[in-house]
């Protein structure tokens, strides 16, 4: 129920590891917009082209070469 903006910051703040998110949770609610707050699903956002579906605010492009840290990855 914690949203963190990047892995860093999650293992400076958290008490836990990161943990992956498997592919069977990637219609879960699991990142949030800086712009909006619009809560975005881990499929919604692998899928948005770094851009927020609801308000168009641009992700920062970076993210996405961390996505192995956050989610299982495909076989």
């Amino acid at each position: 129920n914690t949203y963190y903006p990047c892995y860093q910051c999650h293992n400076g703040h958290a008490d836990h590891d990161i943990k992956r998110w498997p592919k069977a949770m990637f219609n879960e609610k699991a990142i949030l917009c800086g712009v909006c707050k619009h809560e975005l699903s881990i499929h919604e956002y692998l899928t948005c082209n770094s851009t927020c579906p609801h308000c168009r605010s641009s992700f920062n492009p970076g993210c996405s070469l961390h996505g192995h840290l956050y989610f299982e990855q495909k076989s």
